[in-house]
């Protein structure tokens, strides 16, 4: 490597992680409701705007409860499902990586609040021990390898497949799961897969043992979320809808994979820098 390049790139990557931790300790005294009421009815319109059949959702709870009140999330529940024929939802359980059990009924989602309350009305739980997405509807993921989460025949890589719609409501950033798959499917220097074996139940006796295969950094790096949610809005890849200080956000898995590849291809370190 160039040695002038080395230190401009390891500037811009400290700088990177400097502003996501930030952002997660101001998250952490100030409680996040940067958004204020307005009608819930001017949401359903946004979500009239799209006509896909599923659709991938990160939530933030507190703003999306500071935008609409009372029954925050019965209200967006029933919406999305109303105006969808599948609902997916983050179910994640970082925490496999130490206790090495992932129960498909009983491991409540560790990630947001939106997760844990869709739980109970999911119809469907991938059997990935740490990146499981929960389904309301009929999408599936049978013909994939749940035990290979960014794999090139992993349920995200179904998602990429599909050009699924993908949403943030009332997230502080820009958030997507595949992120991940982006990368490692373009061989970038600053991730690899890891393994981590443990066990699977999926009621209260029939179990058997896993090697769940998934990523994880070389090194100290964050995604650059704010560069990248303005290039992709840029590209026309992205939406915002963002509505009395409600964030919202819409793209398809599919058109942020083709306009981050060249990105990528030119830089390797893009998405982290």
């Amino acid at each position: 490597m160039n040695d002038t390049v080395r230190p401009v790139r390891e500037l811009r990557r400290w700088r990177t992680v400097a502003r996501e931790e930030y952002t997660r300790m101001l998250k952490d005294r100030v409680r996040d409701t940067s958004a204020s009421g307005f009608p819930f009815a001017e949401l359903r319109a946004i979500l009239d705007d799209y006509v896909e059949s599923e659709i991938f959702v990160h939530v933030g709870l507190s703003d999306v409860n500071a935008a609409f009140g009372g029954r925050s999330y019965g209200r967006l529940y029933d919406e999305l499902t109303d105006q969808f024929e599948s609902v997916l939802v983050p179910g994640f359980t970082p925490s496999f990586r130490n206790s090495g059990v992932y129960h498909k009924q009983f491991s409540r989602p560790q990630v947001g609040m939106f997760p844990v309350l869709f739980m109970d009305d999911a119809d469907y739980r991938t059997d990935d021990a740490l990146h499981s997405i929960q389904v309301a509807g009929d999408y599936r993921f049978e013909d994939c390898n749940h035990h290979d989460s960014f794999g090139p025949d992993g349920c995200y890589a179904k998602i990429d497949e599909d050009n699924v719609l993908i949403a943030n409501i009332g997230t502080d950033r820009l958030v997507s799961t595949q992120y991940h798959y982006v990368s490692l499917q373009a061989d970038t220097p600053y991730h690899t897969d890891e393994t981590h074996s443990g066990a699977i139940y999926y009621d209260e006796t029939d179990h058997r043992r896993i090697a769940q295969k998934n990523d994880a950094f070389r090194g100290v790096y964050k995604w650059n979320r704010w560069k990248m949610e303005d290039y992709l809005e840029e590209q026309g890849v992205l939406e915002r809808r963002d509505r009395n200080g409600l964030k919202l956000s819409f793209f398809r898995a599919g058109d942020m994979r083709d306009a981050l590849e060249p990105k990528i291809e030119r830089d390797p370190y893009y998405m982290v820098t």
